[in-house]
């Protein structure tokens, strides 16, 4: 059963509830806190980024071509394609020579409003390497190219990267490949769907890698996990949650589509996976904040930077303070 995790205030008056599920494991996978439902089954959507790279650094692919560090770590990214997202992804483009039209993304503007607003107003065409995902294709372009393997259906479930992916996904998150279901994500993709105990339990294993068996995987996820410490704007963009909980050294996090977040501690060896149910990304910051409040933790400065890209307060245009946003969850232990 899902639980009440933010409630929105208007005046005294509540008019907006946001239900969902959180799961937490430890470094023995047991599920040790939960609001909600553990084993809620939900699309990883974006969440599994960080997942669909692994085969990219597992296969040698970042020796193979001279990328630099901002741009290994867009392979990771639902960038926003600000200037700074768009100079690493060309550049990409230019040190493999893949062609931009090879991506199966649709061509879109960029999600960040400002990037968004100038191209518009420079009569600028949309371009499918503004598409948030186009750093996953391009990983996994670049992946097929290095192996000799086919370009025209690098998407499809059945190439063998994809292939890679999903089994190595699998492993991360210690559930039978045949129990995840497959559905396509928004930008082609096949997308992933499993119980959050498992999704918190790959999450786990990205900031504790000593957790992976297989040396290979270890050695990738060690080198990609670092990349988004050190460069976190390139996860996702300028103001955005992923960039925050990624400028702490302790911490592993990603986002996806409708409501799905997980991140995970290092040294306190916590993976987070958690669902809100109306799909809606504001209360992430909120939920996040609250978790790590309760769990203790002791970086007060990245949970008051939560704090400030999701206030407590609600304003309306006037910049008048109209309502609040409250957490209203507690972690069941276990």
């Amino acid at each position: 059963m899902e639980v009440r995790l933010v409630e929105e205030y208007r005046g005294e008056m509540l008019e907006n509830v946001h239900s969902g599920h959180i799961c937490i494991v430890n470094d023995n996978r047991s599920v040790v806190y939960r609001a909600g439902n553990p084993n809620h089954v939900t699309y990883l959507r974006s969440s599994g980024k960080p997942f669909q790279a692994i085969p990219f650094f597992v296969n040698g692919t970042d020796r193979h071509y001279p990328f630099n560090e901002k741009e290994l770590t867009i392979l990771t990214a639902s960038h926003r394609a600000e200037p700074f997202h768009v100079e690493a992804l060309e550049s990409i483009i230019a040190k493999t020579g893949l062609q931009e039209q090879s991506l199966v993304c649709h061509p879109t503007y960029p999600l960040n409003i400002s990037a968004s607003r100038t191209l518009i107003a420079a009569g600028s065409p949309q371009r499918k390497l503004y598409h948030n995902c186009s750093g996953k294709h391009l990983g996994v372009l670049a992946l097929s190219f290095h192996k000799d393997y086919s370009l025209s259906d690098y998407w499809h479930e059945d190439h063998p990267v994809q292939r890679e992916i999903i089994a190595t996904l699998a492993m991360m998150a210690e559930i039978d490949q045949s129990l995840i279901t497959l559905g396509t994500d928004g930008c082609g993709f096949p997308v992933f769907a499993m119980p959050l105990n498992h999704l918190a339990t790959a999450y786990l294993k990205l900031a504790c890698p000593d957790l992976i068996e297989n040396k290979e995987v270890r050695e990738a996820v060690t080198k990609l996990t670092r990349l988004m410490n050190r460069h976190p704007e390139m996860v996702s963009g300028t103001g955005l949650i992923c960039s925050a909980l990624n400028s702490d050294d302790n911490i592993v996090a990603k986002g996806g589509a409708k409501g799905v977040y997980c991140f995970a501690l290092k040294k306190e060896r916590l993976g987070i996976a958690l669902k809100v149910l109306d799909g809606s990304e504001d209360e992430w910051p909120i939920i996040a904040a609250s978790v790590l409040k309760q769990l203790g933790y002791d970086n007060h400065t990245t949970i008051e930077k939560l704090r400030q890209l999701a206030p407590a307060a609600i304003y309306n245009d006037n910049n008048l303070v109209v309502g609040r946003n409250e957490a209203v969850f507690n972690l069941q232990p276990l």
